[in-house]
């Protein structure tokens, strides 16, 4: 009896532990990729979404995708991941679509038009508008295949060191502004600077910009911007609603079982939700501090001002849509969803928000 018991008992850690090895064998990655970014690391919100999505592609295929993530300049310069993706050097990168418009112009839409779509509406051309496969085919010919990761929702509209009363004041600013919105500036009398975000607090500290808009309070203090500049300046104008990109090689995307493509498809998209919640829930808390213990000076764009901008920014995005058939497309796409979404927000949305928040 006692025999039998033992090999039982033996039998059973037998099969325990050949559970165990294939549990450990089905964890043993089949991929392993590397996901560049254009954000420092572990930076909070944008660089913390790079290390979610790393997180949540490789719990959700069970180990079998597994994604090192390399925050800017780690493996490659913050504005060179594009081609670094591109030409296979790593098999991701994680970054915003404006600052390739020297590869595609067409690609500054998926990330922020002035004026353009909020985070939702965003949202909604990507996945249910046709947004999605223009970008698709915008970035075919460099070989990439692009998602919606994250986004910011609408953005302040920057740090300067004066006060800006008039359109007269943004002659000769220079001010960090990447994307459309740098063109506008630069039709208004600015000077727009490309600037990677952790080049922006010594460019504003030692007096090579005047001004930079980054993204909001909660990344804003992070990056201490509150020490080079005291006056903080709403509303994002520039960047409404900004998606936050992850690209992946084509080749190495195509290797993946189809399962997999899916799964890895679905995490982004899952990470694009969670870094809006993320800063929605975290920006006020971020403004209160600014403004009552740092002494931030936060102040509104004046009337006259935004509606200058609003001009110029009509001006600048129809001439960016005759620069090139696939900068038509999407151009034509955009503006007609963007059309039938403001008629539907004027009686939900911004019907509700100013019912809710009567001035």
């Amino acid at each position: 009896m006692k025999r039998r018991q033992f090999l039982k008992g033996a039998g059973a850690a037998t099969v325990a532990t050949g559970a165990m090895m294939s549990t450990a064998a089905q964890a043993a990655p089949e991929f392993k990729w590397k996901m560049v970014t254009t954000w420092p690391k572990n930076f909070p919100g944008l660089g913390v979404g790079a290390n979610n999505l790393a997180k949540l592609i490789t719990e959700m295929t069970g180990g079998r995708v597994e994604v090192k993530v390399y925050g800017a300049k780690e493996l490659v310069g913050a504005l060179e991941i594009f081609d670094a993706v591109s030409r296979g050097t790593a098999e991701m990168g994680h970054g915003a679509s404006y600052y390739w418009k020297g590869k595609s112009r067409a690609a500054q839409f998926f990330a922020a038009v002035p004026f353009g779509l909020t985070a939702q509406e965003m949202n909604s051309w990507l996945y249910h508008g046709g947004g999605m496969e223009l970008w698709e085919e915008a970035y075919a010919p460099f070989g990439l295949v692009p998602g919606a990761a994250g986004n910011t929702g609408v953005q302040m509209g920057g740090w300067f060191n004066k006060e800006i009363n008039s359109v007269a004041d943004l002659e000769g600013l220079k001010m960090r502004m990447p994307g459309l919105g740098g063109e506008v500036l630069k039709r208004a009398g600015g000077t727009p600077v490309l600037l990677p975000g952790g080049e922006i607090f010594p460019a504003l500290q030692s007096g090579a910009i005047d001004a930079t808009e980054w993204v909001g309070p909660y990344n804003d203090a992070a990056f201490g911007l509150h020490k080079a500049a005291k006056f903080y300046y709403y509303p994002g104008w520039h960047e409404p609603g900004t998606t936050l990109e992850c690209f992946m090689n084509k080749e190495a995307f195509e290797k993946l079982p189809a399962d997999l493509q899916v799964i890895v498809r679905n995490a982004i998209r899952v990470a694009n939700q969670d870094m809006l919640a993320d800063f929605t829930a975290k920006n006020n808390r971020s403004l209160e501090q600014l403004v009552n213990e740092q002494n931030v000076q936060l102040r509104k764009f004046p009337d006259d001002v935004l509606a200058t901008l609003k001009s110029l920014s009509d001006e600048v995005i129809a001439e960016e849509a005759a620069n090139d058939e696939m900068t038509k497309k999407v151009f034509d796409s955009f503006v007609k969803f963007r059309d039938q979404a403001t008629k539907w927000h004027q009686v939900s949305e911004q019907a509700y928000l100013n019912a809710r928040n009567p001035v």
